[in-house]
């Protein structure tokens, strides 16, 4: 029988997870030595040794079928590994085993079935072939209503992925919404988006600007306004200038070809990650090394 106390030991001992730590005993019918072995032999061990190692380099892309489509993104240490083939292949694994899913959060994606094993299973083989950390960062599950339609765009091979939702509009004019997005980088889809804790705060600095302009308190108070309908039109997806017509909003683009958006998703390889400062020599050195 395997106990709590020795899922702890073997964890102290190994640093792997307590679920693989069970699973471990479980198979070898508790033995500590045999438990050590399984976790190595299953490359578990050498993951394990990778967790604090980073990894914000990676791709990004999107998976769709019929009315559903799958956006994610994962991540390898280095650059070199995220153009390797079996990397990509990888990735197309994950996401179209998800598409294919009803999961909804990462631990029901990473305990799907692949293969012989699960997702986490793939991804620790993998970790274990490539000699990298890789992690799987994100996903978003969306499922179109009646009327609507997908619009996305990967670019730079996979770096950016922008996966929008129309509701009345065509897929050309979806995947022109797509393109504004992966290029212009809002950091919301409409004004209602924007927490009324950004608003106050650029209100404060407009008026401050103003008033080291040397406006009066009461003409600073009256530009703010003006200024912070400007902001928006930086951090909006629909209050944008449409990038292939500088006179239309992104929204009245949308509207004029009898359409709203519904949906905007933007995923950045390694955004918002500390980023390693390897160069290329020193990845293909590190590879040649297996580290």
């Amino acid at each position: 029988m395997v106990t709590a106390a020795m899922v702890k030991e073997l964890r102290e001992k190994t640093g792997a997870g307590m679920l693989d730590c069970k699973k471990a005993l479980v198979e070898t019918n508790g033995d500590m030595t045999k438990a050590e072995d399984y976790l190595r032999e299953k490359g578990i061990l050498k993951a394990t040794k990778k967790e604090s190692r980073i990894a914000a380099e990676g791709l990004a892309n999107i998976y769709t079928n019929e009315n559903k489509a799958v956006i994610l993104e994962v991540n390898s240490e280095t650059d070199f590994v995220s153009k390797n083939e079996e990397f990509k292949t990888m990735i197309d694994n994950i996401g179209n085993t998800i598409l294919n899913s009803d999961a909804k959060t990462m631990d029901e994606a990473m305990a799907l079935s692949f293969e012989d094993g699960t997702i986490k299973d793939l991804l620790v083989a993998k970790i274990a072939k490539i000699g990298e950390k890789l992690s799987f960062r994100r996903f978003e599950s969306v499922t179109l209503n009646e009327g609507e339609c997908f619009g996305k765009y990967i670019h730079m091979g996979g770096k950016i992925a922008s996966l929008v939702v129309l509701k009345g509009a065509n897929e050309s004019v979806a995947k022109d919404v797509a393109m504004q997005q992966a290029a212009m980088k809002p950091l919301y889809t409409s004004i209602k988006d924007v927490p009324e804790s950004v608003v106050a705060r650029e209100r404060e600095i407009q008026k401050e600007a103003a008033v080291n302009e040397g406006k009066s308190p009461e003409i600073a108070e009256k530009m703010v306004e003006g200024r912070v309908q400007k902001y928006f039109k930086e951090i909006c997806l629909t209050e944008q200038p449409f990038i292939k017509d500088g006179s239309l909003s992104v929204a009245n683009y949308v509207k004029n070809n009898g359409g709203e958006i519904v949906l905007a998703i933007r995923y950045e390889v390694g955004e918002g990650m500390e980023k390693r400062n390897d160069d290329f020599a020193q990845e293909v050195m590190n590879q040649v090394k297996g580290n």
